[in-house]
């Protein structure tokens, strides 16, 4: 290609000098927009490991409060306008009437009760609400002819939501498992059911 041609189409040294100052000047800009966001990525990620110490913090309390029958510190754990629901269905709203509902299981059937609940999952959908999923184990339970109930077992599903800078349970629900089928006697675990 004739000289005149190339240089005419602006590709002459200067050009060429131009080019690479504008791909190293876009290089630098592409690395100095980028730095941000991979930082904001790694505070998201410091926040989101402390929050979740935060919820098992709150999850703590919850079963530790709820095995010394603290009532009161149980329901301290919920929002203000918190909702309950048992393993039965049975529903509460509110903390005052969470509180009111613990306290008179823990005269009753659950007075000598230890719960441990450890958790399973959390998935944030904002930074201030969570799902939480977590394993439920209550020992203690008496019947009401006073004969201890076997470890209920069971899954809590929860919403939580931040305030005040703090974690507390919006949404509980917990669902028990079933119990096992009692152990077969005489050699019917081998006979096919019918």
């Amino acid at each position: 290609m004739p000289t005149h041609l190339f240089l005419s189409a602006g590709a002459g040294p200067d050009s060429a000098s131009r080019s690479i100052h504008a791909i190293v000047a876009f290089a630098i800009a592409l690395f100095l927009f980028a730095s941000p966001s991979a930082s904001r990525a790694q505070d998201s990620s410091k926040a989101t490991e402390a929050d979740s110490a935060a919820i098992k913090q709150t999850f703590t309390e919850f079963y530790e409060s709820f095995s010394h029958h603290d009532a009161h510190a149980t329901a301290m754990t919920f929002a203000e306008d918190g909702d309950f629901t048992n393993m039965r269905g049975i529903h509460r709203h509110g903390r005052t009437e969470i509180e009111t509902w613990f306290a008179n299981l823990f005269k009753g059937n659950l007075k000598a009760s230890n719960r441990t609940d450890t958790v399973r999952s959390i998935r944030f959908f904002s930074p201030q609400v969570a799902t939480v999923d977590a394993d439920t184990i209550i020992t203690g339970t008496k019947s009401a002819d006073g004969s201890e109930v076997p470890p209920r077992k069971g899954l809590m599903i929860v919403t939580m939501t931040k305030q005040n800078g703090r974690w507390l349970i919006s949404v509980f629900h917990e669902a028990e498992f079933p119990a096992p089928p009692p152990a077969a006697t005489n050699g019917s675990a081998n006979r096919p059911a019918n």
